[in-house]
């Protein structure tokens, strides 16, 4: 047998069979390689993504949600439904933008100064007063009167006693809404036993009944009327606010009615846990009130003055009712 003729020894044979498996193990090892890097990538690109959204649906609850646009109308509203919502900062740089956008308009410097103090924001709520007295002093003063009718609702305890008032004192019931059938709730009942009581202390003075929201087409200021016609309080008496919706509106509407009697004072009577929120919107709405009477139920849990917190709703009326048409 010649050389040529010869194979390769078996373990040179094997050798390159090795050689060749160990190349294409290396070569799969590198092909995972790429995979699991690119696995790592998709997986790194995917948890971001999630990142991201989860930030977006979350902004609302922390940072609470963007005016749809930065007109004063949009970010009045917006702020507004932010201290609604507890999202005291968010409502404050709605306000912010607000002035940035109208510097010189005097309600939105109000609005700045009244929510910044409820917000403990003394330096806002300075420098946006400062401000405002350049612009508006009378706006101002208004608003620094906001402040003070805040400070006397918040300070009001309820009473079930009646006040002792002249006839030029207006006695002001506030309704509760009237059952699917147009009868009286049993609450709004309480009310009016406490005007009732009221009535006789004050028997020459007029009696407001305000409310609207008919239900099964009689209006509540009307069914309150009746009550009170029907306990014997002559109807001359009685003057009827039938159109509000809300406190709010019981105090504007009321006050335009007093007025035009030349009435300018009331006994606000309403339950223990409205009477704050209701004296507070009478006063800024411009009727000077003189006492406030509530109805018997709940008098004791409802003695101990507001939080700050709890005060909210009361300031948000307040603002609503200085500034009706700003939003």
């Amino acid at each position: 047998m010649t050389k040529s003729s010869m194979t390769r020894p078996p373990d040179r044979i094997v050798v390159a069979t090795v050689r060749r498996a160990n190349c294409q193990q290396l070569n799969i090892i590198r092909s995972l390689g790429k995979v699991s890097t690119a696995v790592k990538i998709v997986r790194r690109v995917t948890y971001l993504l999630a990142a991201s959204t989860a930030f977006l649906l979350t902004a609302g609850s922390s940072s609470g949600i963007a005016a749809a646009d930065n007109t004063p109308a949009s970010l009045y509203g917006s702020a507004q439904a932010q201290f609604v919502s507890g999202h005291d900062a968010a409502g404050l740089r709605d306000l912010g933008r607000m002035v940035a956008a109208a510097p010189a308009d005097p309600q939105a410097l109000a609005l700045q100064a009244i929510w910044a103090d409820y917000a403990g924001d003394l330096i806002t709520r300075e420098t946006a007063f400062n401000r405002l007295g350049s612009v508006d002093p009378g706006m101002a003063a208004g608003a620094r009167g906001v402040l003070g009718a805040i400070g006397a609702g918040v300070g009001t305890l309820p009473n079930p006693l009646p006040a002792l008032i002249g006839p030029q004192t207006a006695l002001v019931v506030l309704g509760y809404g009237l059952l699917p059938n147009g009868a009286l709730r049993p609450e709004l009942v309480n009310r009016l036993q406490a005007a009732w009581l009221q009535a006789i202390a004050a028997p020459n003075s007029p009696i407001v009944v305000t409310g609207g929201a008919p239900q099964n087409g009689v209006p509540e200021a009307a069914a309150m009327a009746g009550w009170l016609i029907g306990h014997g309080i002559p109807a001359s008496r009685i003057l009827v606010e039938d159109r509000s919706g809300s406190t709010v509106q019981n105090a504007l509407f009321s006050t335009r009615i007093m007025r035009s009697r030349g009435i300018d004072s009331a006994v606000v009577i309403t339950s223990p846990n409205h009477i704050r929120r209701a004296v507070t919107d009478f006063i800024v709405a411009g009727t000077r009130v003189v006492g406030a009477m509530t109805s018997p139920n709940e008098i004791i849990s409802q003695l101990v003055p507001p939080s700050k917190a709890a005060q909210r709703g009361i300031y948000l009326d307040a603002t609503r009712t200085f500034l009706p048409n700003s939003g």
